[in-house]
């Protein structure tokens, strides 16, 4: 099978984080410090006559995703919300991630994204409070045309 592409950026700038840009709920993010996406579908050999496969099954879609955000970037949610309201009220939104190379953006969508958890976690010595939010996907687009 031949490989339809190759390196991008052979010997040069190579994506890093400071290439990497999040919009979350119409604003781009600053005070991210880590973001994590993947999904997965559930394949298994099924097994017939013999030692070997004789195909496979396929189960289920998975998308994960999580974020790590500043505590400011989390006030400034929270003050988009409106006084008693949690993150966790905020309604299904896409996070489209963009990676820039000398011009050319690549592109990926974290579809249907809802907060499942909100807490903070500080402690003597930190110089600044950042905050792992688990996030429920209902799907993840890669590639996506801009």
């Amino acid at each position: 099978m031949a490989l339809l592409g190759t390196l991008i950026n052979k010997f040069g700038k190579i994506a890093g984080w400071n290439s990497v840009k999040v919009v979350m709920l119409g604003r781009q993010v600053e005070g991210i410090t880590a973001l994590s996406y993947k999904d997965s579908k559930e394949k298994d050999n099924i097994y017939g006559a013999g030692e070997f496969p004789v195909g496979r099954g396929e189960g289920n879609y998975k998308a994960e995703a999580s974020i790590t955000l500043l505590k400011e970037e989390v006030n400034a949610l929270q003050l988009t919300l409106g006084s008693g309201k949690r993150l966790t009220d905020i309604e299904p939104f896409d996070i489209p991630v963009m990676y820039e190379y000398k011009g050319l953006v690549m592109k990926d969508v974290i579809r249907n994204v809802e907060f499942t958890d909100n807490g903070v976690d500080v402690k003597q010595g930190d110089k600044s409070i950042a905050t792992q939010f688990t996030l429920l996907p209902s799907h993840i687009d890669w590639n996506v045309a801009m």
